[in-house]
């Protein structure tokens, strides 16, 4: 009896330490696939960051022109003005 006892036991000691051993190859993997996430995620970040720099260049450049092209017409409004002015100045003075 004494001998059936120390058998089960390591059996049961053996089949626990194949269960570690699978279950630490098991957590290794699961590291190794959390580090490579972290990687990509880190690396999609960067590419996002230039992607977005690239667009938020696009958008100031298209600014930058409104604003020239705002600035522009409103110029264009006072040269009207001014030659509205002129042609009703020459009028008063013709007539």
């Amino acid at each position: 009896m004494p001998n059936s006892c120390s058998f089960r036991i390591t059996r049961t000691a053996e089949d626990l330490a194949q269960t570690v051993a699978a279950i630490s190859q098991r957590l290794v993997t699961l590291e190794q696939r959390i580090e490579s996430l972290e990687l990509r995620s880190t690396e999609s970040k960067d590419v996002q960051s230039d992607e977005e720099m690239v667009m938020l260049d696009g958008v100031d450049q298209l600014l930058q022109e409104c604003k020239g092209l705002l600035n522009n017409s409103s110029n264009d409004v006072d040269a009207e003005e001014i030659w509205h002015e002129e042609r009703v100045s020459n009028h008063d003075i013709a007539a």
